[in-house]
């Protein structure tokens, strides 16, 4: 008589609980896209609400990439020691501080605060990433059900940032700013619940403890590089304490680096950072930031610029970019939602080059056409399938090629330069483009023609060069295992 076999999981057990898990996950990412879209629209009423010049505005973003950049590494990594709710949970908690300070601000300077609290948000998409890729560990199709995950939540994220743009847009002249900015406060506190009661509580994966020295030593070289971009950005390239603080934050990652290289337990795991499944990733994220996060002010500048006075741009209204920007995030939505069918025609790899050659060939259209209206419709819609495919793509692809115990730290890498080459790049575009005139404001002065050219050039040649890194990815990195059993 046959010992009957212990049932196994059937394949519809695992999509409906990977659904479950995925939809909570959802409502975080919807969080994240309002808080990423709701506020670019009324910058300047926050400016006259805080009684500031709208070019001050510049200190919210600056404060919230330093804050972005210094906390992801060691949430990330404290998400593989912890666990990934904890961590999930306090990166809202700290959100949520931030968007009620900004709500309640009084003063630019507590407002900035608010803004750098809010910076915590960063950690949110790869510790989800990581969530999903270890809930499928036993199905046999982790990379794959990873994908199609990050990729549905990417699709959520943007078309959210959409849904903020629009509602704050809307309200702005129908309530007062207290209560306008109270609205993002409210649901990122209701994600928080959401989270606490609709994710398990499973415990870390990896040993050890915080390493508090590697943290010290990021947190100054970063610090000193962030500042000196920060006063290139509003004392020109000529500041000598600007590129003395530069030069002082690249020194410092030297001794870091051999301090991390000598610990057990590292903050930034540099050996995984050069394994070859790792470098190409998190480079390609580095160069990938440099568009998706440094180019969007120039992107806005030159559409405003009326080219009767500068001879160049496209005289459009603020309505006319808000119609650019959400052209540019519904194909980023579309480009994220396509990633699996692409990753099935072209392989892993080959959807990753082909989303970092869109983003190429979408700011290299700039280029040449940049005269009328339609044809920046038209370009941004190219770079934004390319960028909605990476976005989607690279949290995934570094999970797949880290051990078990250091996804969590390996997606949160792909954020943390990726913030980091985005804060570069605004750097070296307001070089570019304050030769003459203002970058903030258009109306005091216009930049030259050349630097808006400088922009795209410096965007398409990142592209090409992530597209190049892209290609040393090994093969089987991103592919699913052959020796495993796939449930069907």
């Amino acid at each position: 008589m046959s010992t009957p076999t212990p049932a196994r999981p059937t394949a519809g057990t695992h999509v409906r609980s990977l659904f479950a898990i995925v939809g909570f996950l959802v409502c975080v990412e919807i969080a994240s896209g309002i808080l990423q879209g709701y506020y670019t629209p009324i910058f300047s009423d926050i400016a006259d609400h805080l009684d500031i010049a709208d070019a001050d505005v510049n200190w919210f973003e600056a404060s919230q990439l330093i804050v972005s950049a210094i906390v992801i590494a060691p949430l990330a990594r404290l998400g593989d020691i912890v666990g990934h709710k904890k961590i999930l949970l306090l990166s809202t908690a700290v959100t949520a501080l931030g968007s009620w300070v900004l709500a309640l601000a009084p003063s630019f300077g507590v407002f900035l605060v608010g803004a750098a609290l809010q910076g915590a948000y960063v950690v949110w998409l790869p510790i989800e990433v990581a969530i999903i890729y270890r809930r499928t560990a036993d199905t046999g199709r982790q990379n794959l059900l990873t994908r199609r995950g990050a990729a549905v939540l990417v699709g959520a994220l943007e078309l959210a940032v959409i849904i903020g743009a629009v509602t704050s847009g809307a309200l702005v002249t129908a309530t007062s700013m207290n209560v306008l900015l109270a609205l993002p406060a409210i649901v990122v506190t209701i994600v928080f619940f959401v989270i606490w009661f609709g994710i398990e509580n499973t415990p870390g994966t990896s040993s050890g403890r915080l390493d508090l020295g590697g943290l010290a030593f990021l947190t100054l070289a970063l610090g000193l590089v962030m500042g000196g971009l920060i006063v290139i950005r509003l004392q020109g390239a000529g500041s000598l304490l600007a590129w003395g603080l530069v030069v002082l934050g690249v020194a410092a990652m030297v001794p870091f680096t051999r301090y991390e290289l000598a610990h057990t337990e590292p903050l930034v795991d540099i050996r995984l950072m050069r394994a070859a499944g790792q470098w190409p990733v998190q480079l390609t994220a580095f160069l990938f930031g440099m568009s998706v996060l440094g180019a969007q002010i120039p992107l806005s500048t030159f559409a405003r610029t009326d080219p009767d006075v500068a001879g160049y741009g496209l005289g459009a209204s603020a309505g006319f970019v808000s119609t650019l920007i959400g052209v540019y995030v519904i194909f980023l939505a579309i480009g994220a939602f396509t990633l699996p069918l692409t990753t099935r025609a072209l392989g892993p790899r080959g959807a990753l080059v082909l989303a970092a050659l869109l983003v190429a060939v979408g700011y290299g259209m700039w280029l040449l056409f940049h005269d009328h209206t339609w044809q920046a419709l038209i370009n941004m819609a190219v770079a934004g399938l390319g960028s909605g495919a990476l976005v989607a793509a690279l949290p995934a692809t570094a999970a797949a090629a880290a051990p078990p115990d250091r996804t969590s730290f390996a997606t949160g890498m792909t954020n943390a330069t990726k913030t980091v080459g985005g804060a570069i790049a605004s750097a070296i575009f307001a070089i570019a483009l304050s030769a003459t005139g203002s970058l903030e404001d258009p109306t005091e002065g216009h930049a030259p023609l050349t630097g808006y050219l400088t922009v795209w050039a410096v965007c398409a040649v990142a592209a090409l060069l992530a597209a190049a890194s892209l290609l040393m990815l090994p093969r089987h990195v991103a592919e699913e295992p052959t020796d495993l059993p796939v449930a069907v």
